[in-house]
C-alpha cells in the first residue's frame, strides 16, 4: 500500500461537466511544477475545509505530472463532501491534499477485465490507459443507471470495443458471470463501484472458483465490521502517547468520538474504517482491528489502526496522538 503524507496547495484550474451530477476538477501548482507522481488506483486526501476532508480517486494519466484530475458525483444524502464541491468550488480557488495513496494498485497479469458501475469509472481510467499502453489484454465491463449518468463516455469510445458500456435502463444488469467465466485462470478481476456491484463480482469469482478480485469500495459495506456498538465491545483505557493524557473508551462510543468530546482534533473523513485518513501509530497495546483499509499483514503487525472503528483487545492501548 502507497503511503505519501505531504500536503500541497492546488488551483484549481478547470471544472467540466462529465455526465449528470459529475463534475471533473483540474488540479495544479500554482507554478505548474510537477506534483508527486501517482500510480493507477490513486487517490489523493482533499481539505475542502479542515473540518472536511475528503477521498477522491485521482483519474488523470500518471504521465501528467502537472496536473491532478478528480470527478465527483454529487451524492443525493451527502454528508457535504459533493455538495461542497458542487456549489462551493469553483476555478480559481484554492485547495489542499494530501497524497497521492494508493490501495487499488494495478498488479501485473497478461488479462484484465474491469468492471466499473456508476462513478466507480474514476480509478479504472487511469489503469486502461496504462494495459493499452503496454498492449495488453483487457476489456472493460461499464454499467450504470442510464448513459447520461454515465461519466468518461468519449474518452473510453477511443477503446472501441473493448469497452462494453451497459446503461441498466437500456440493458438491464451486468452480465458478470458471462464475462468473468471465460477469462483465463491468470487473468486479473478488478472492479470498483456502488457495494451491491462488488459484491456481486466477488460472490461470482468465489463460485466460479476464481482467486478474489481486486476491489475498491467509496463506502462501507451494508453492515461495516466495525458498526457493532453491542455488549460485544468491551470499554478499555487509552493513553495519548504525547501529552500522556488517559482517556477512557466505553463500549458504545468510538475513539474518535471521545477525542472528539476531549477536543482533541484527529483528521477524519469517512468514519467507516475505509478511507485511511484517521490511521493513527500504535504505540502499545493490541489494537482490534475492525477497517476495510489494512491489508492482512499491516492488522497482523499492529503498527497502527483505524481510530474511526478500531477498539483494543487490550486492557490498554497507547497511540501516538
Amino acid at each position: 500500500m502507497e503511503s505519501d503524507p505531504q500536503t500541497q496547495a492546488l488551483r484549481v484550474r478547470r471544472m467540466s461537466w462529465e455526465a449528470d451530477d459529475v463534475l471533473s476538477i483540474v488540479l495544479g501548482s500554482d507554478d505548474r511544477a510537477d506534483l508527486p507522481p501517482f500510480s493507477c488506483g490513486a487517490h489523493i486526501d482533499l481539505i475542502l475545509r479542515p473540518d472536511l476532508i475528503r477521498q477522491y480517486s485521482l483519474c488523470s494519466d500518471p504521465a501528467k505530472k502537472t496536473e491532478w484530475t478528480i470527478a465527483v458525483l454529487l451524492e443525493r444524502e451527502s454528508r457535504g463532501g459533493s455538495t461542497y464541491v458542487h456549489s462551493v468550488l469553483r476555478p480559481g480557488m484554492l485547495v489542499s491534499a494530501t497524497g497521492p495513496r494508493n490501495n487499488f494498485p494495478l498488479v501485473d497479469a497478461e488479462q484484465y477485465l474491469f468492471i466499473a458501475g456508476g462513478i466507480g469509472i474514476t480509478p479504472i481510467l487511469p489503469m486502461v490507459a496504462e494495459v493499452e499502453r503496454q498492449s495488453k489484454n483487457w476489456a472493460l465491463l461499464y454499467g450504470g443507471r442510464r448513459r447520461a449518468s454515465m461519466a468518461f463516455l468519449d474518452e473510453l469510445s477511443q477503446y472501441g470495443s473493448k469497452v462494453v458500456v451497459t446503461p441498466q435502463d437500456e440493458c438491464g444488469l451486468l452480465d458478470l458471470k458471462a464475462a468473468i467465466d471465460p477469462l483465463p485462470t491468470h487473468a486479473a478481476v478488478y472492479c470498483c463501484g456502488p457495494e451491491p456491484l462488488i459484491a456481486a463480482v466477488e460472490a461470482t469469482c468465489s463460485e466460479l472458483g476464481r482467486a478474489e478480485p481486486h476491489v475498491e469500495r467509496f463506502k462501507a459495506r451494508a453492515q461495516p465490521i466495525g458498526c457493532d456498538r453491542d455488549e460485544h465491545n468491551e470499554p478499555f483505557e487509552l493513553v495519548l502517547s504525547k501529552s500522556g493524557k488517559r482517556v477512557t473508551i466505553p463500549a458504545d462510543k468510538t475513539i474518535i468520538e471521545v477525542l472528539e468530546d476531549a477536543g482533541i482534533y484527529v483528521p477524519t473523513s469517512c468514519e467507516e474504517g475505509f478511507c485511511g485518513t484517521c490511521e493513527t501509530e500504535v504505540v502499545s497495546g493490541t489494537p482490534d482491528h475492525r477497517d476495510e483499509y489494512l491489508t492482512d499483514a499491516e492488522r497482523a503487525n499492529n503498527k497502527s489502526m483505524m481510530i474511526c472503528v478500531g477498539r483494543s483487545k487490550t486492557p490498554v492501548l497507547e497511540l501516538r496522538i
